[in-house]
C-alpha cells in the first residue's frame, strides 16, 4: 500500500500501536521502507557536550539503544526500516525531510491523548499534520 514511510520518533511517546499500524500500511511488503526519524534538539546537544562530554555519534549510539524496544517490534513484524538522526528544530527538520525524500505518508504517535489537557496534539505533531503535502496519520 504504501511504499515509503516517514515515522518522527519523539522518546517522550510510547510507540506502542504504530509497529501494528505500519505492518498493515506497508501490507507486509519487502519493498516497503519505513524511515525512523529522531530529531535532536540543539539545545539538548548542546547540554550532552557541556554536561557530559558527549557529542552527536555519542548522542545518537545511545538514543538507538533507548528506541530498541520500539526496534524489535518492527523486527519482529519483518519490516525493512532505517534509522536517522538529525539535529535542530523538530518541525522544521521533519518538513524538510518531507521536502527531500518523497514519502507516502508520515506515522506520528499521538502523545497528548488524555482528555482533561486542552490541546489534543503535541505541537510537533500539529504543525506537521497542519503543514505537510503528504497523508499524516495520527496513531493513539
Amino acid at each position: 500500500m504504501y511504499d515509503k514511510i516517514l515515522v518522527p520518533y519523539d522518546f517522550g511517546n510510547a510507540f506502542n500501536n504504530v509497529p501494528e499500524q505500519l505492518a498493515k500500511l506497508t501490507n507486509n511488503s519487502k519493498d516497503a521502507k519505513i524511515t525512523v526519524y529522531h530529531v535532536i534538539s540543539e539545545n539538548d546537544l548542546a547540554n550532552y557536550v557541556r554536561y557530559q562530554n558527549k557529542h552527536f555519534e555519542e548522542v545518537t549510539k545511545e538514543k538507538e539503544a533507548d528506541m530498541k524496544p520500539f526496534i524489535q517490534k518492527l523486527e519482529e513484524r519483518d519490516l525493512n526500516y532505517e534509522i536517522v538522526f538529525t539535529t535542530g528544530p523538530a518541525t522544521k527538520e521533519i518538513l524538510d525531510e518531507l521536502e527531500k525524500n518523497d514519502y507516502d505518508v508520515v506515522v506520528m504517535s499521538n502523545k497528548r491523548s488524555r482528555i482533561e489537557i486542552k490541546h489534543v496534539l503535541g505541537h510537533v505533531t500539529h504543525k506537521v499534520a497542519k503543514r505537510a503535502h503528504v497523508p499524516v496519520l495520527i496513531v493513539k
